[in-house]
């Protein structure tokens, strides 16, 4: 007999997205952090001209803002952020680094906003209070006696523009590009494969776009969780009668259903919006077939229509004047029959043709895209199928149309714009090297991957982190937190504590900052600073609410001082005086990316943003051959590590519940999927759970099929669920102990964590659930 806990957990699950659920769970997250109050009236300024930016997802911002600009977990990572509970040192003097490590990643966080710097005695295993001065100089010395290359600087998607240039400069003045941030663990694929195909790394549209659409097509991305407030976009174009189509392997809810919690009359009636016109549940790794599958039906039909005297399907003109390639691509699209792509894709025939005749029908469309397709061994090939796809029809380049993938972090993508980056060539070293008078190094940096390959190797000495959770976010966990202690120095720049500063090296320090919602006081007043959303366009962020602890710093006074304490002092660069006023380090990005940002302070707190130019948009491609440019796959098949035609070998996907967002969980309710209590689960199909014998809430094993050593885990739930057969799911980031290193995206490094072959296999463990 089920638990009333789980019959409420369906009923929520059977919800349509925003809606009352929303409305209750916003309600308990600020409830449970003490702040039902003053966190309702913080967020009235969320993503608000002259408010702040939401530290959650980077969704464009509009200019004329909804009453409340933010979504549900928005939200909660602002709640999250201004909780009234605290970690003082007090709480690190009753606990060693030992019994810390054995509580769960929610209790670490949950417990509250840092408040003091502090550093590890190895004799205590506690992190006891250290003053700022001796912690800045303590560090500059043992980064002095390291060699450059042998320290990586990673930067979480957090930090602003002001705070990540900083970074990268203090960085590259040091000696080095190893300058990793949390781009390599999900859209690196889309900054490899974009420049090829359409000569600019990021996406084309912007929200007045999708004012402007009559056609949305979706890929691996799922709204409801990690970007909601773009429901509102996408509820506004279906009262149009825009399609939208899906292709994902699990039927997500804000795919499917909205109800809009800021729409009176919906809450009222219970009213919904149907999202997905057509829902795919394509398997995982089957999107390049997919959408091979649509390209072949509207080749056909061109090639139809042309026989018969009819207008082209295929907007010829377009790609004779832009792009390059389409007769090979074409050839390529011929050759592939239709059971080898229903048997890739997962789908029937007749849906990919369905898909195709909703594509041709639409004279603008846009192409949105997640980690569903970065996070693949064919990453970097799946996302050059999307825009294959709307090169057919010149759907990039023109109002309404484009392509559109969906970052994560709210400014990951203008980390990178600013010079957070391994690679030398994306950064203007000559015009750094003359603005500050020093010689950069040229040779390539570190990757996430490649840092976490080096640290294994015993190659890494040095591990600074401004902001998140490396040691959680990445693959390979078991592996590398018994690496990491072989470290000499780690520091970590945070708000609160997670398990990356517990699993520390020989020297460790935590350096509490301010969060976004809090007032930056400096010299000249209170600071306002900037970041990039997922469209390109730059905002202003100021902080509303006083800080948490009056011993903390804000990130780039972090930075500068760790610099000031580490280089030698520079006649060309006053850290002290960026730190006093933020629009002197606006006025240096300026000067090292004049056409990115021009009149910087002028215009970053214009409503709605500045948006970078974007060439693509324009029709410009700033490709090799001038051309936008059609890409062959190499294969269908986006993950070959798959064994072919073996019933026991599962591909295990990893996801996200609406009760977190990337390595932080606010809670352990999915109440989307109609999961409670816990986030060790395995959700299988029906029939596999039937084929392999397994009981619904019974606890299984899954072990990774590699070759090189063995990886398994324990402890899952068996959960039935509508999920393509020969597909698993599994939570991130506790399922990361199972992906290897090797397994990434090709040429991207990215961690395909979307198509892992594993096995499910019983245990002798009893589940506490019924």
């Amino acid at each position: 007999m089920k638990s009333r806990k789980f019959d409420r957990a369906e009923a929520e699950a059977a919800e349509p997205a925003g809606g009352w659920g929303s409305v209750r769970s916003l309600a308990g997250i600020l409830t449970r952090e003490g702040i039902p109050v003053s966190g309702s009236l913080v967020l009235s300024l969320q993503n608000k001209p002259r408010g702040f930016a939401c530290v959650s997802c980077a969704w464009a911002k509009p200019a004329e803002p909804h009453p409340a600009e933010f979504c549900e977990n928005g939200a909660k990572a602002t709640a999250w952020e201004l909780t009234s509970a605290r970690t003082t040192p007090e709480f690190f003097k009753r606990h060693t680094v030992a019994e810390l490590l054995e509580w769960q990643d929610y209790d670490l966080e949950h417990h509250g906003r840092l408040t003091h710097p502090m550093r590890w005695n190895l004799e205590t295993d506690k992190y006891e209070p250290v003053s700022w001065d001796d912690a800045f100089k303590e560090i500059g010395d043992e980064l002095k006696r390291l060699a450059p290359n042998d320290v990586v600087f990673y930067a979480s998607g957090r930090a602003s523009l002001e705070a990540s240039y900083m970074y990268s400069l203090f960085a590259r003045m040091y000696g080095t590009n190893n300058l990793p941030d949390s781009s390599n663990m999900c859209h690196e694929s889309t900054s490899v494969a974009l420049p090829e195909s359409i000569g600019v790394p990021v996406g084309t549209v912007t929200l007045d776009d999708f004012d402007k659409t009559d056609g949305i097509f979706f890929f691996g991305q799922n709204v409801g969780s990690n970007s909601p407030r773009m429901l509102h976009q996408l509820q506004d174009a279906r009262v149009r009668g825009v399609p939208i189509v899906t292709f994902n392997p699990l039927r997500e809810r804000g795919l499917v259903r909205f109800t809009n919690p800021q729409s009176p009359t919906e809450m009222l009636t219970g009213s919904e919006t149907e999202v997905s016109t057509q829902y795919h549940q394509v398997k995982a790794g089957g999107d390049i077939a997919a959408i091979m599958g649509m390209c072949k039906a509207l080749v056909a039909a061109d090639d139809a229509a042309s026989k018969a005297g009819e207008p082209a399907v295929l907007d010829h003109d377009f790609m004779a004047q832009h792009t390059h390639g389409f007769e090979a691509f074409a050839a390529d699209i011929r050759r592939h029959s239709w059971a080898h792509l229903e048997r890739r894709s997962g789908l029937p025939r007749e849906a990919m043709e369905a898909a195709a005749s909703v594509y041709a029908a639409c004279e603008r469309v846009i192409g949105v895209f997640g980690m569903g397709l970065t996070q693949h061994r064919a990453g970097v090939e799946a996302v050059r199928m999307v825009a294959n796809l709307l090169l057919l029809r010149g759907n990039i380049g023109k109002e309404g149309a484009g392509i559109c993938p969906v970052r994560g972090h709210s400014n990951v993508q203008g980390q990178r714009t600013v010079g957070i980056s391994e690679n030398p060539e994306l950064v203007p070293l000559d015009r750094i090297a003359e603005q500050f008078g020093f010689s950069p190094p040229r040779e390539k940096g570190m990757n996430t991957v490649e840092a976490c390959e080096a640290i294994l190797a015993e190659k890494v000495r040095g591990f600074i982190s401004l902001g998140g959770n490396f040691i959680r976010a990445i693959p390979e966990r078991e592996a590398m937190e018994q690496a990491w202690s072989k470290l000499r120095l780690t520091v970590q720049v945070a708000t609160k504590l997670n398990r990356s500063h517990l699993v520390h090296g020989e020297i460790s320090y935590i350096l509490p900052c301010l969060g976004r919602t809090e007032i930056d006081m400096r010299e000249t007043g209170a600071q306002t600073v900037s970041v990039e959303d997922s469209t390109a366009c730059i905002h202003g962020s100021k902080g509303v609410r006083g800080p948490a602890s009056p011993h903390l710093l804000s990130e780039p006074k972090i930075v500068a001082e760790l610099a000031k304490a580490t280089l030698a002092v520079n006649p060309k660069l006053d850290w002290d005086a960026w730190v006093a006023d933020y629009a002197r380090i606006r006025d240096a990005i300026e000067q090292t990316y004049p056409e990115m940002f021009r009149d910087f302070n002028r215009r970053f707190l214009t409503p709605g943003g500045f948006r970078r130019p974007i060439a693509a948009s324009r029709r410009e491609w700033k490709t090799k051959n001038g051309k936008a440019n059609f890409v062959v796959p190499s294969s269908l098949n986006e993950d070959p590590d798959m064994p072919e035609d073996s019933h026991d070998v599962l591909r295990m996907m990893t996801l996200r519940s609406n009760d977190q967002f990337n390595t932080t969980i606010y809670g352990y309710s999915d109440r989307f999927r109609g999961i409670e209590g816990t986030r060790m689960v395995v959700l299988l199909n029906r029939d596999d759970v039937d084929r392999l014998r397994l009981k619904s809430g019974e606890l299984v094993g899954i072990r990774t099929m590699a070759n090189d050593r063995i990886r398994e885990m324990r402890g899952f739930r068996v959960t039935p669920y509508d999920i393509p057969p020969g597909c698993i799911g599994t939570y991130y980031p506790e399922a990361n102990a199972l992906i290897p290193l090797w397994h990434h995206a090709e040429r991207s490094k990215v961690p395909a964590a979307k198509s892992i072959p594993v096995t499910v296999f019983r245990t002798n463990e009893i589940s506490l659930f019924k």
